[in-house]
């Protein structure tokens, strides 16, 4: 297979803290040391949450807007996506990081539960978020954690709310969401093509150990792949992961074993339609 894979690289999130895995970066500068240290191995798109300095999530647009300039600076032509999730934030302080016009952002497009709590995304919050995206020429990546999300997205591109063709993730075992199911996985990817294209771009991402199994899944598959320490903090039961680096290093040999070229920012952008390199 000589498709090129997209690695996502998740670089923080909401939850981890260094008291679970001290190589989670909390301050912007540990965040981007951190992502040069991934795009270097192979990474081609960070996944961006930000942090107050006693590790609670933040909206931020400052945190955010430096965590920009960081990144554009270190490394060139990353395609940087910022997470407007919500454990760190609620309502409309959720996207208010879009004015900065990253490369994308994450948008969950219907609700569903997490271990401990409902995910909330409203009809008309999901609808302003995808509007703001629109209006900053923001291209976004949906979150899906249930095959209804799917679907929604699909509603969404008939009526315009989202510009381009949609890029879905599937997110699998959340505990109390959809866990890593093959058969589910499998008809997510033949629900995307049905509705978007036989050659439609789709990403995978596993929580916890399901992590390099969705890895493989999404490699083997023809779709791309997220990894890094915002879902999974160990490399295996017994050894915490050292850096994001190291699982993206880790999806590098994935798709290494399955002949998938490893995508070059210039290839990332084109596969997602995004701006090239002398642009971005």
């Amino acid at each position: 297979m000589s498709k090129p894979c997209i690695i996502c690289v998740a670089i923080t999130g909401s939850l981890p803290t260094k008291q679970n895995n001290p190589a989670v970066p909390i301050t912007v500068s540990e965040q981007v040391e951190s992502t040069q240290e991934a795009f270097e191995a192979g990474a081609t798109i960070c996944h961006a949450h930000v942090r107050n300095d006693d590790q609670t999530p933040s909206s931020d647009p400052e945190k955010f807007e430096r965590l920009k300039e960081g990144l554009r600076k270190h490394c060139p032509g990353l395609i940087i996506q910022f997470s407007t999730g919500g454990r760190s934030g609620a309502g409309q302080t959720r996207g208010g990081m879009l004015p900065l016009q990253p490369d994308m952002a994450s948008l969950s497009v219907g609700s569903n539960n997490f271990p401990n709590r409902v995910y909330e995304n409203p009809p008309d919050l999901v609808e302003w978020l995808a509007a703001e995206m629109k209006a900053y020429s923001v291209k976004p990546e949906i979150e899906a954690f249930d095959l209804s999300h799917i679907l929604k997205a699909a509603e969404m591109y008939d009526k315009g709310q989202i510009a381009d063709r949609p890029y879905v993730q599937f997110v699998m075992g959340v505990k109390n969401a959809m866990p890593a199911d093959r058969d589910v996985f499998d008809y997510y990817i033949q629900t995307v093509k049905r509705l978007f294209g036989e050659d439609a771009a789709w990403c995978a991402a596993g929580i916890g150990p399901n992590q390099i199994v969705l890895n493989e899944w999404a490699i083997s598959s023809g779709g791309h792949a997220r990894t890094g320490l915002e879902d999974n903090v160990r490399l295996d039961r017994d050894t915490l992961a050292p850096s994001n680096a190291a699982l993206v290093k880790r999806a590098v040999e994935i798709c290494e074993t399955y002949e998938r070229p490893v995508a070059t920012p210039a290839e990332a952008r084109k596969i997602l339609q995004l701006a090239p390199l002398e642009a971005a």
